[in-house]
């Protein structure tokens, strides 16, 4: 297991930003979007402006915000329903936190708590991603956080301010920018036999349990069976080493 070194050099600290920034400025198009509906959505649901931006400041979390919202509009205000409904939706942080936590654990726990609470599906995607090619780095998944948060604040501020102007962004087709993102970043990584079979086993359990099944139960359902048929190959390409 590689560990990350918090301590850096002037050159290290300005590549190390710098890829970080290269890395996340697609992916930081692809946020715009959402969180200018996001903010638009708010104002919908009847919450003012203040109420919407601080939303994103506090929770940051795309999904868990736009069932919220949409909760609120439906006349659903018991907190308790919403804490439980987006708890559900966001239990694929699990998966997630569990698969850094062997570079993250070693860290001061107050910059863990600011790492988890910043960690989001491009976050954790960017952050693998670079692990795969180089090494963990604490720097560059704190840098991609930070500006994936800074974007997403901004992007809901500049859909409350626009929201009389703007029904709906995502009719202009700008939604498929995230899903282009997440394959550009997922293709480099299917290099071998078993990252094939996972990424075939993921993708069609997702879809069966996307068109059978409420909700976004898919996502949770797609993690567990990708992990659990990587951690068998996996256990098996090693027995037979």
């Amino acid at each position: 297991m590689q560990q990350s070194n918090l301590l850096f050099g002037k050159e290290q600290l300005a590549e190390e930003t710098w890829t970080a920034l290269r890395d996340c400025t697609p992916v930081m198009l692809g946020v715009v979007p959402f969180g200018i509906t996001c903010g638009i959505m708010g104002l919908t649901a009847k919450m003012s402006g203040v109420e919407t931006i601080s939303m994103s400041v506090f929770v940051f979390a795309g999904a868990s915000q736009f069932i919220g919202i949409t909760m609120l509009g439906a006349g659903i205000t018991g907190s308790g329903m919403i804490i439980l409904t987006t708890l559900l939706v966001n239990m694929r942080h699990l998966i997630m936190g569990s698969s850094l936590s062997p570079y993250m654990i070693e860290l001061p726990f107050p910059l863990q708590a600011i790492l988890s609470f910043f960690l989001t599906d491009e976050a954790y995607a960017l952050t693998i991603s670079r692990i795969h090619k180089a090494k963990y780095s604490v720097l560059y998944q704190l840098t991609v956080s930070t500006m994936l948060y800074l974007v997403w604040i901004l992007a809901t501020a500049a859909g409350v301010v626009l929201g009389s102007y703007i029904s709906d962004p995502l009719t202009w087709g700008l939604d498929f920018a995230m899903p282009a993102t997440f394959l550009v970043l997922l293709i480099p990584l299917l290099a071998n036999r078993i990252s094939l079979i996972v990424f075939g086993a993921a993708a069609v359990v997702s879809v069966l349990a996307a068109l059978n099944l409420p909700g976004k139960w898919y996502i949770i359902i797609a993690c567990l069976t990708a992990s659990l048929i990587g951690g068998l190959l996996e256990g098996d390409s090693k027995h037979a080493q």
